[in-house]
C-alpha cells in the first residue's frame, strides 16, 4: 500500500447533484468503515446487509461523491480504494499493513507549506500529505 497515490476532490462547480436512495446507503456504508475500501468490497457489505442498490451505481456514487470532496480516492495496485473524509483541508495517517486510515488537521504542516513556498518565491500552496506507516495493532502483532 505505499506506492499508493490519494487524491482529494474539492466541491464540484457545478450546481449540487441530486441526492439519491442509493447514493445515501452508499454514503452510509462508506462510512461505516475507517479504512480505504474497494467498490465491490463495499457492494459486497451492502448486499450482506440487505442492500439492492447494484454495483454499478456503488462505483458511480463513489465516484460522485469523491469529486464532491465526501470521499477520499486512492490508487492501490491499479484497483480504485474510497474512504468517507470530511471536506476541510486535512491530511492522512495511512496503515501500509491493512489500510486504516485517520484523518488529521495539523497547523504545523501548513505553517511548514508555506514557509517552503515562500522560500522559493511561490505563493497560494496548495498540498497534500500522507503519512505511511503501521498502525498501533498491526505494529503489535509484528
Amino acid at each position: 500500500m505505499s506506492d499508493a497515490e490519494i487524491t482529494t476532490a474539492g466541491p464540484s462547480a457545478d450546481a449540487p447533484r441530486r441526492t439519491t436512495k442509493q447514493r445515501e446507503a452508499v454514503r452510509e456504508a462508506l462510512g461505516a468503515s475507517d479504512e480505504f475500501v474497494s467498490a465491490q468490497a463495499l457492494h459486497q457489505s451492502m448486499r450482506q446487509s440487505g442492500s439492492t442498490v447494484g454495483l454499478a451505481t456503488v462505483y458511480r456514487a463513489l465516484a460522485a461523491l469523491a469529486e464532491d470532496g465526501e470521499a477520499d480516492a486512492l490508487q492501490s495496485g491499479g484497483e480504485a480504494l474510497y474512504r468517507a473524509c470530511t471536506r476541510t483541508h486535512h491530511h492522512h495517517l495511512i496503515c501500509r499493513r491493512c489500510g486504516r486510515t485517520v484523518e488529521l488537521e495539523a497547523a504545523a504542516v501548513e505553517r511548514w507549506a508555506g514557509q517552503v513556498a515562500a522560500a522559493h518565491g511561490f505563493v497560494e500552496p496548495e498540498h497534500v500529505v500522507d503519512i505511511f506507516g503501521l498502525c498501533a495493532v498491526c505494529a503489535a502483532a509484528r
